[in-house]
């Protein structure tokens, strides 16, 4: 069953158009992982997913009554957000704010479901830690622990490892896929390490010059999922994750 496609979508800003026509379909329980070169509008193209940014054209179809504020979404860190001030549990309740409405106050069921989001994560004993004295790995999952609370359906994640050593990559991706595989939670991501969406994801979306839409086995054999593959020579990586 459809959970979003996408209607000869054509992305940009200002006067410049990043990507015209683009046509993909997500179905539940996929892991689709978009890849392609830096500036190709995948970080546009998250926007749009969101409904944060109009598209230039074309349409997004959200399927089986989904609404784009039940996407869970774990964004790209910068300093300044690494550096916040707020404690574990402050930050995976904010979680459940799409979903409130008007009501200005959390809910007992949103307090539960952040409870037992933090301790899906393990991530209990750290519940009144302040997120700032957190290790890159652990404010992931904490991350990760706030989006689950926006949705049980789609998680729409954007470099979830970037910046994290080779063990927390590892338990990163590990994590990742056992709530698509386990859970049937919907997986967008977006990523650089192609042998990562090698080894997980059922589905590709090459954006850039060139796009594709397909299977993994169907883009790995393609001649731009070869040449991209060797450009970026993305299977070392994650064999040095894996078994460190």
């Amino acid at each position: 069953m459809s959970l979003l496609s996408t209607n000869n979508l054509t992305l940009g800003y200002g006067d410049r158009l990043l990507l015209r026509n683009l046509n993909f379909t997500v179905e539940v329980g996929n892991y689709l992982c978009i890849v392609g070169e830096n500036g190709s509008g995948k970080s546009t193209l998250v926007r749009c997913l969101l409904g944060l940014q109009a598209p230039a054209a074309g349409t997004i179809v959200p399927g089986d009554n989904l609404k784009l504020n039940q996407i869970g979404y774990l964004p790209q860190q910068t300093v300044v957000q690494k550096d916040f001030p707020a404690t574990v549990w402050e930050i995976v309740l904010s979680g459940c704010q799409g979903h409130r409405g008007l009501w200005p106050f959390y809910s007992k069921a949103d307090k539960a479901l952040a409870k037992a989001n933090i301790a899906r994560m393990n991530l209990t004993e750290l519940t009144r830690r302040c997120y700032r004295e957190l290790s890159g790995g652990q404010q992931q999952r904490v991350l990760l622990a706030r989006a689950l609370c926006a949705t049980k359906r789609l998680l729409l994640l954007d470099e979830p490892v970037s910046g994290l050593d080779p063990r927390m990559t590892a338990e990163m991706y590990h994590l990742i896929e056992k709530l698509n595989r386990e859970e049937n939670i919907t997986i967008i991501m977006v990523t650089h390490d192609l042998a990562a969406a090698k080894l997980y994801a059922s589905h590709i979306l090459h954006i850039g010059r060139t796009t594709f839409f397909g299977t993994n086995q169907e883009y790995f054999a393609s001649d731009l999922g070869k040449h991209f593959t060797a450009l970026t020579q993305g299977g070392e990586g994650l064999n040095n994750n894996i078994n460190s």
